[in-house]
């Protein structure tokens, strides 16, 4: 409903009225007053990719959160290599992400679709908006994890702490404990941010295919944004509360545990978000959108000079 609502809408821009002057050519004198059909349509096709394109940006929290409070756990926990002396590097962590990405997708490609093809009886095996569906639900999965983890971690650094740094107690929990969180945000980006890109781009018009390419990144930025605002808050509301500052640069006196399943909260909201807009949405090219496409172009047609 609310499709067709913006639709009638935006196609009142392509409506001549008295007032509109022209150009010798035909072209509207004024283009913020009288657009083209082809305007009309482009400015559509944005619209209608921009409620899955908010949902993506709560979803990119769980994964800002592994490539940043992750390495903060490390940090915190026993990064020996087995009985060894050798310390991993705490920031090389996150190669586990880019890791199971690499590895998952041409496995995806080559060995999981063309099962769910048979099964669907779709070229792609599932939907684009089915794919990114399921990364938007692994996102809530990465920080229930990592809030189960970090609750591990903190209690033994508090009760069996090996070694006391600067930045606090050193938890005897091996730092490979935040593999699978890690691994999961790798395979959460296979599925969603590969989807978009691929919903983007079939979405779009052709002549929009660089657009389309900065959406991504777009709402990476937006997440970014959005993160910075949410760890603000939480700072500021948990200053003075009887837990204490959840994200202390000690994590071992904050409650990080916390501040994951509040991000889980929040991703399980946006799964709800997305199911309603996914159910929603119409596919480019789709005979129910075509359908109504042509009538409201035939009305057009009555109108447009």
């Amino acid at each position: 409903m609310c499709y067709f609502i913006a639709n009638r809408c935006l196609n009142k821009a392509a409506i001549k009225s008295p007032e509109d002057e022209l150009n010798p050519d035909g072209s509207p004198a004024d283009r913020w007053t009288l657009c083209t059909l082809q305007q009309v349509e482009e400015t559509k096709c944005v619209v209608r990719v921009l409620p899955i394109w908010a949902a993506a940006i709560v979803f990119h929290l769980a994964i800002i959160h592994q490539q940043q409070y992750a390495v903060f756990q490390a940090l915190q926990s026993d990064r020996h290599l087995g009985n060894s002396k050798f310390q991993i590097p705490a920031a090389s962590y996150t190669i586990f992400s880019m890791l199971s990405l690499s590895l998952f997708v041409p496995v995806y490609d080559r060995l999981i679709v063309p099962r769910l093809r048979k099964l669907t009886g779709k070229e792609e095996g599932i939907t684009l908006l089915q794919r990114i569906g399921i990364g938007v639900c692994l996102g809530v999965v990465i920080s229930l994890v990592s809030g189960f983890v970090e609750e591990r971690r903190r209690t033994l650094a508090l009760t069996k702490p090996v070694i006391h740094s600067k930045k606090g107690a050193v938890s005897p929990m091996s730092a490979l404990f935040l593999v699978p969180q890690i691994s999961i945000a790798g395979l959460a980006d296979a599925f969603a941010a590969i989807g978009q890109v691929e919903f983007y781009y079939k979405q779009l018009p052709e002549n929009m295919r660089s657009f389309a390419g900065a959406l991504l990144f777009c709402n990476g930025a937006a997440s970014s944004y959005v993160n910075s605002l949410l760890i603000a808050v939480v700072h500021k509301t948990t200053e003075g509360a009887a837990t204490g500052n959840w994200l202390p640069e000690d994590l071992n006196k904050g409650r990080l545990d916390y501040f994951y399943f509040l991000v889980a909260a929040l991703g399980s909201l946006n799964v709800c978000y997305f199911l309603v807009i996914s159910k929603w949405y119409r596919y480019k090219g789709t005979e129910v959108e075509s359908y109504n496409g042509q009538t409201e172009m035939k009305n057009l047609d009555k109108h447009v000079a």
